[in-house]
Order: C-alpha cells, then structure tokens, then sequence
C-alpha cells in the first residue's frame, strides 16, 4: 500500500513538470541575429552561399555596445533582415586568442591595443578614429570593408543595411541615399549618435 501511495505522490509531483515541459514554446531562430563568432565558420559560409558580410566590433566594456546589443539588435526588422542579406559577425575587438582569415594570420597587438584583424578592418574609419561600437560592411567577395563608426538608432541602421544589402551602392552615392530613403522598420526612438557611413 505504501509503494502505492509514493508512485502516486510521484506522479502528482512529476505530472506537472511534464505538462510544464510541453508548454513551453520552442525558442523560434528568427527572433535573434544567427551571430558567427569563428572567421573559418564565416569562409566556410562564405564558400558554400556567398553573401555580404555585416561585422559588429565591440568591447565588454563599451557602453554604447551594449546600448545597441538591447535595442537594436533586439528590433524583428533589423534582425530579419540582416539574417536574410548578410552573414553577420561578432567580434570583440580586443580578443587576445590567433585568427586565420583569408590566409593570415591575426593575433592581438598591443600597440594597437586590439587584435591585428580588428585594426586592418577599422583603421580607415573615417576621421581615422578607432571606437566603438564600429560596424563593417564588407562585399560578398571579402571586399571593400566599410567600417562605420558609432551607435546606430533602427531608422539609421535601416537606410545604411538597405544602401548596401539591396545593392543601392552600385548606382547610388551614398549622400543621395542618405537624403532620399524613408526608414520604415518600426523603432523607439533612442539617441543619434551614428556618423554616417565612410562609403
């Protein structure tokens, strides 16, 4: 009788967490940027299905990084369309580990006081400062990075991902651009703190 009553009180406890188990609704892929954080990942990627690659350099103790990582890129039209145009890549900019990429190989300088990747991808933004957040924009060939320097708000993140994901670029100036796109995503309205792009 009393192995009776102790399967039933287990069933009483159990029931529950299983009928827990089944509600929880399963995490759904598109309600993140897929970041890549490994460069042979990315070449992998890039060898299988070409694409633009969309790079975000950030520091752990970059505020503004942080700013952009919680609203940003938490916003369902940035992410929707940056996981559908580009592969998008994370780096911490100050990383200390050894990175192949293209045939080199990068490892952290501390002159620079950032990893060798880091530097030859953000040493031409414009004004010739290195901060952060800085995003690069690279064509589906690893060419012409694009480093643009600073926090971006959706509706600015918007018009620069549009510029170059819908290939506007190749017949655009980038001030024309600028001037002439209406941002549509959704958004809150955050400060405006982006410089634009050094294209």
């Amino acid at each position: 009788m009393k192995r009776v009553l102790l399967f039933a009180l287990a069933m009483l406890i159990v029931s529950p967490m299983v009928m827990a188990k089944k509600k929880t609704p399963a995490p759904n892929p598109a309600a993140e940027i897929h970041w890549i954080t490994s460069m042979d990942e990315l070449q992998a990627k890039m060898q299988q299905s070409p694409k633009k690659v969309f790079f975000d350099f950030y520091t752990n103790w970059c505020g503004w990084c942080k700013k952009m990582d919680v609203s940003t890129y938490q916003n369902s039209d940035v992410i929707k369309y940056i996981n559908m145009n580009f592969y998008a890549v994370r780096f911490d900019a100050e990383r200390q580990d050894v990175i192949r990429f293209l045939g080199k190989e990068y490892k952290f300088e501390p002159e620079h006081r950032m990893n060798g990747l880091a530097y030859e991808l953000l040493k031409n933004s414009p004004g010739g400062n290195i901060s952060y957040p800085t995003s690069v924009i690279m064509l589906e060939n690893f060419q012409n990075p694009t480093p643009i320097p600073g926090y971006m708000d959706v509706p600015q993140i918007e018009t620069i991902l549009t510029f170059f994901g819908d290939n506007t670029f190749k017949h655009k100036q980038w001030p024309d651009h600028q001037k002439t796109y209406k941002p549509i995503w959704k958004h809150d309205a955050v400060p405006d703190m982006a410089p634009p792009p050094g294209h």
